[in-house]
C-alpha cells in the first residue's frame, strides 16, 4: 500500500515539474523567436537552455515511469514478508524432516519420507513406495504412532497415515 501512495506522489511531482518546464520552454521559444535568433549571446543562451530542459523532460519522464511501476507493479512489503516466512517455514520442517531421519534407521527414514511427500497415503502405497514388507511396515508405523510422529485413520478397508501437527 505504501508503494501505491509513493507512486501516486511521484507522478503528481513528475507532472506538475513537467507543466512548468513545458511552460518555461514555451517562453524560452518565444523570446528565441523574438530575437529573431542571429548570433547573438542571448540567442546562445537560450539554445542551451532549451537543449538543457530537453533533457530535464526526459528524466522527468523516467521519473514518472518509476512512479507507474510502484503504482501498478511492485509487491507490496507484506507480500514479500509473507514469501520469506513461507520459506522459512518450509526450511525448518526440512530441517526438522532431516533431524528426525538422523536418528532413526534407514527403513524409517524411508517411511517418514514417503509420509511426508503424501500426507495420507495408504499403508499399502506405503509399503509399494519403500519396498518393505507389509509387516515391516506396520511395525514401524505403530512404533511412529507411540512416538507420537503419525496417526492413522480407517479408510474404507485400509488405514491412511498422516503427520501429526507438532511435526
Amino acid at each position: 500500500m505504501q508503494n501505491k501512495k509513493l507512486g501516486i506522489i511521484i507522478i503528481i511531482l513528475a507532472l506538475v515539474v513537467g507543466f512548468v518546464l513545458f511552460y518555461l520552454i514555451q517562453g524560452l521559444q518565444a523570446e528565441k523567436e523574438l530575437l529573431l535568433c542571429n548570433p547573438s549571446a542571448d540567442c546562445v543562451t537560450i539554445s542551451k537552455t532549451i537543449d538543457i530542459s530537453h533533457i530535464a523532460v526526459g528524466v522527468i519522464a523516467a521519473i514518472a515511469t518509476l512512479g507507474i511501476y510502484l503504482i501498478f507493479f511492485s509487491k507490496g512489503d507484506d507480500a514479500i514478508l509473507r514469501r520469506l516466512e513461507e520459506n522459512k517455514n518450509k526450511k525448518l520442517e526440512q530441517d526438522k524432516l532431516k533431524l528426525i531421519c538422523k536418528v532413526l534407521d534407514e527403513n524409517e527414514a524411508r517411511v517418514l519420507k514417503a509420509i511426508k511427500e503424501q500426507d495420507g497415503v495408504s499403508q499399502h502405497t506405503l509399503r509399494l513406495r519403500t519396498d518393505l514388507s507389509k509387516a515391516k511396515v506396520s511395525q514401524i508405523l505403530t512404533s511412529f504412532e507411540k512416538k507420537g510422529l503419525i496417526k492413522r485413520e480407517k479408510k474404507g478397508k485400509s488405514l491412511s497415515v498422516y503427520l501429526t501437527e507438532d511435526f
